[in-house]
């Protein structure tokens, strides 16, 4: 997809990599790459929102590791299996651009935000932004977590409820807390609110923001948070807050100059969107499979005692030891990864797997084939937190997990989710049990981001 001509694809938002969009180029260029044009006009794009790892897993045993499907206004190549995330994420030779992949779908929501920039700038502005989660700000940011989890567990304790809702409405709270530094309250409804409209936006069918559309829901959401942003920065510089939008306000490049308002509300927004959707879906999928497993639950409760007792939560200092839950983390992570696909778009011709592939050409690889290629993940479809366990990863492609990206676009706040994953199990694994009812298994909706399409109905009975 070429960039649409209205300001908010204007040159200005590039960085001097990716100036100018490549076009798309004829589409025969991709006749030689095996593949599915789909049906006509919406080509293969219901199938992939419908289901997107099954679609990849049909593809891939028809077609191949590296296969053409028409989708989202055109053809596309996807490239599958570790040595393609490698290829694409790594991006040793600066192949591909993070910001043309990403565009189409999220630039009229989260313009500029960090993963949608390439390489000089997006390193330059990756590091300024970076001072956000360095130590001690993470231990602060670890004692309101530790305050707000505990309280909102206490109101769950005993009750049977639809997990992902509350989940999700826990984290936008959180972030509040942390990002923003404001008290829960009518000002966080609105800010909350506002995330949710741009979130359903971005995969919205109707890609114009027209009224009583997702798109113009989220577009008017994105109005707010700009404004709101933009009146706080002042006030943020002056002050002397702990949270991550005060520290991104005092923050200064490598030549000493704050960041722009303009690069502060982007950035913002688009950290607060990718803090809380990718964390809900994340949570939610070990709560699911510690349901399903809990055995797990209590071999994660031992560990978590030894660090601190029961319902005091565990300290910034302390995550280090709650081995085995990181390693419970990481399956889920891999079992349903929080973003099943990954675009970019080559800026110059390259090879892979056989196949010339021309500059302008949509990429995508994906984590959640990957994270089930049983050459790397025997009997794949068990949950077994032992995979990650030293003895057991020593050898595997490091680019056979990828829930969080790799190479330079590597997601800033993985640090953060790990954080904010252990202090959760901590409050909730010390004084309960997860229980899930006999035979239950909901049905997950895996785009934009994986959730369970029930809610995902659990009890959490005290010990």
């Amino acid at each position: 997809m070429n960039a649409p001509a209205n300001s908010m694809w204007s040159e200005r938002r590039f960085g001097p990599d990716t100036a100018h969009w490549l076009p798309r180029g004829p589409e025969s260029a991709l006749d030689h790459i095996p593949g599915d044009d789909g049906i006509p006009l919406l080509g293969t794009t219901l199938a992939q929102l419908r289901d997107p790892v099954g679609f990849t897993n049909r593809m891939v045993d028809r077609h191949g590791k590296v296969y053409r499907a028409r989708s989202f206004g055109g053809r596309g190549v996807s490239l599958v299996g570790p040595e393609a995330n490698e290829l694409v994420l790594f991006d040793r030779d600066k192949l591909f651009s993070s910001e043309q992949g990403w565009g189409p779908v999220l630039n009229l929501l989260f313009p500029r935000g960090l993963m949608l920039m390439d390489f000089d700038k997006h390193r330059a502005d990756r590091r300024t932004l970076s001072v956000a989660f360095k130590p001690e700000p993470m231990r602060l940011y670890a004692d309101a977590l530790n305050e707000g989890i505990r309280d909102r567990v206490a109101r769950w304790s005993g009750t049977r409820f639809a997990f992902y809702p509350a989940i999700k409405q826990l984290t936008l709270d959180l972030a509040a807390t942390s990002f923003l530094g404001i008290p829960w309250g009518p000002e966080a409804e609105r800010i909350n609110k506002a995330f949710v409209d741009m979130v359903q936006a971005s995969v919205g069918v109707v890609r114009v923001p027209l009224p009583f559309t997702a798109m113009g829901r989220g577009v008017a959401g994105r109005k707010f948070l700009v404004e709101y942003f933009t009146k706080m920065v002042p006030e943020r510089r002056a002050s002397t807050g702990d949270d991550i939008f005060t520290q991104i306000c005092q923050a200064k490049d490598e030549e000493g100059e704050y960041l722009s308002v303009e690069a502060i509300v982007d950035h913002m927004n688009f950290l607060m969107m990718a803090a809380h959707d990718t964390i809900t879906s994340s949570v939610t999928s070990l709560v699911w499979l510690l349901g399903r497993h809990p055995e797990w639950q209590d071999r994660l409760r031992e560990e978590m005692l030894r660090v601190a007792p029961a319902g005091e939560g565990v300290g910034h200092n302390s995550l280090g030891e709650l081995e085995l839950t990181e390693w419970a983390f990481k399956e889920a992570l891999r079992m349903i990864p929080p973003v099943p696909v990954i675009p970019r778009r080559a800026l110059r011709d390259f090879e892979f797997g056989g196949y010339r592939i021309p500059a302008g050409t949509n990429v995508g690889v994906s984590p959640s084939y990957t994270h089930m290629m049983d050459e790397y993940w025997p009997d794949p479809e068990r949950f077994d937190p032992m995979r990650f366990a030293p003895d057991a990863a020593k050898g595997r492609h490091k680019y056979a997990w990828v829930p969080f990206g790799g190479g330079a676009h590597m997601c800033l706040g993985l640090h953060f989710a790990h954080m904010q994953a252990k202090i959760f199990f901590h409050h909730v694994l010390t004084t309960h049990r997860i229980e899930i009812a006999d035979g239950y298994a909901p049905d997950w909706q895996m785009w934009p981001i994986p959730r369970p399409k029930d809610g995902l109905t659990v009890t959490l009975t005290p010990l």
